[in-house]
């Protein structure tokens, strides 16, 4: 099976980053999160481009979560646990504060990190197909307060309890009444609805653009005491020493309903 890789074509002053890994639903790989950081990093210094736009591979799936098959190895010590979560934050964190706007191109599954992708960007435009959960909960999994943080600054904390709580799966039409994309195309039309939407901002003054973006960003911003950041820390890490991690891992590879003992 070939490994996933980060692919960046640029189409004029239009940057296209296509996450590659179709045979696992374009889950991500720590290298292609690292991968994905490092292209959007080089692209914030770049003054030829004036969008971002980020899809998945293959029309199948935006990103359908992070490669579990790798939980087992890089996800098994408190030190991997953390080099894995800071690739994560990195890349997320590249595209919200990269000065380039950035759009998601979201066609069929768009679960756990690739919502974390898709909030992680300016615009998020969906096909009516494309089918969107959050099932940490379902895995064991602890989400990092950054992620949290930009998932109730977008949702609300009403939708984002919800989204996180339930584990539930929305069609695109919910995600999009829950604001979790910004508008709904069809299927069939999609490509070239979402062209002309891209096409639309892409015409725009780029400097207009940076500065609504960055000023957007910052009245969103929420500073976060240093004893709750190190409270919600020591959470996450406990999700993961947790004998429920290790069920939520041999549950997903068994396909079979998890059972969680609290411990």
């Amino acid at each position: 099976m070939e490994a996933g890789t980060i692919k960046l074509n640029l189409d004029g002053r239009i940057a296209r980053i296509a996450i590659c890994n179709p045979q696992r639903h374009n889950a991500m790989s720590l290298a292609m999160w690292r991968q994905l950081g490092d292209i959007v990093s080089e692209l914030n210094g770049r003054g030829d481009i004036n969008l971002i736009v980020l899809r998945g591979e293959g029309g199948r799936a935006f990103v359908s979560g992070a490669d579990i098959r790798e939980f087992a190895t890089l996800r098994s010590s408190d030190e991997a646990v953390k080099a894995y979560d800071e690739a994560v934050d990195r890349a997320q964190s590249a595209l919200q504060d990269c000065v380039h706007p950035v759009v998601a191109v979201i066609e069929g599954y768009c679960f756990g990190g690739g919502i974390g992708l898709a909030l992680s960007c300016d615009l998020r435009y969906a096909a009516a197909s494309a089918r969107f959960r959050m099932p940490a909960a379902r895995l064991g999994l602890g989400y990092a307060l950054r992620g949290m943080q930009r998932a109730v600054s977008i949702l609300g904390a009403a939708q984002a309890t919800e989204l996180f709580f339930s584990a539930s799966e929305y069609s695109g039409a919910e995600a999009a009444q829950r604001g979790l994309v910004h508008r709904v195309l069809g299927t069939e039309t999609f490509d070239d609805a979402v062209e002309a939407l891209i096409g639309r901002v892409a015409a725009n003054a780029p400097l207009s653009l940076r500065a609504a973006k960055l000023a957007i960003r910052s009245a969103a911003h929420i500073e976060v005491p240093a004893a709750v950041a190190q409270a919600v820390a020591r959470q996450v890490e406990q999700c993961f020493r947790s004998e429920d991690y290790a069920e939520g891992r041999r549950a997903f590879a068994e396909r079979r309903e998890p059972r969680f003992e609290g411990r």
